[in-house]
């Protein structure tokens, strides 16, 4: 199995490729020596939309492959974690299934390694929606006394970040 050398970056739906987690969490990718990318998904608030222009891609192989999403763009590192099979998954109060928003039934974990950080004070997405899908999948889940945008821990989402990489090595 090859080292992990990128990582590819999900926003959310209100926010941009490089908001202050995702700035953040590049700063910690790439003193790993990961490639950080962070596509511009503003053009689209359809996750579906969003998931295709993901997928067409020219993406590094899997298992060299790291997925990161925020709120919608958990879902859609998610929903392509399941196609693409990644070494990692960091999802961060992730839209697994938003009515009205995200109809498309919670995805799949298909990653190799798959970590999730919510909030337990997170008004738009409830936290019981990352509490099943880490059941189904026995995926790690970190539930840090925050809201939706996990700001007020940044802190601590960094170290949960960094040692999620370092796990991957």
């Amino acid at each position: 199995m090859r080292t992990v050398h990128h990582v590819y970056f999900a926003h959310g739906m209100e926010s941009g490729p490089w908001g202050t987690k995702i700035r953040a969490l590049a700063n910690i990718g790439e003193n790993h020596g990961l490639t950080v990318h962070s596509p511009d998904y503003t053009h689209s608030r359809d996750p579906q939309v969003r998931l295709k222009d993901l997928l067409a891609m020219d993406l590094p192989p899997a298992d060299t492959l790291v997925l990161v999403g925020s709120s919608l763009g958990g879902w859609v590192s998610a929903a392509a974690a399941t196609e693409l099979k990644p070494r990692g998954l960091f999802l961060m109060a992730p839209a697994l299934n938003i009515p009205g928003v995200n109809n498309a039934k919670a995805p799949d974990a298909g990653a190799v390694h798959t970590e999730i950080v919510h909030g337990w004070h997170d008004d738009v997405v409830p936290v019981e929606q990352s509490l099943a899908f880490a059941r189904q999948h026995s995926a790690t889940l970190h539930v840090l006394n925050a809201g939706h945008t996990l700001r007020e821990v940044l802190p601590e989402v960094e170290t949960l970040f960094d040692a999620f990489l370092t796990k991957l090595k």
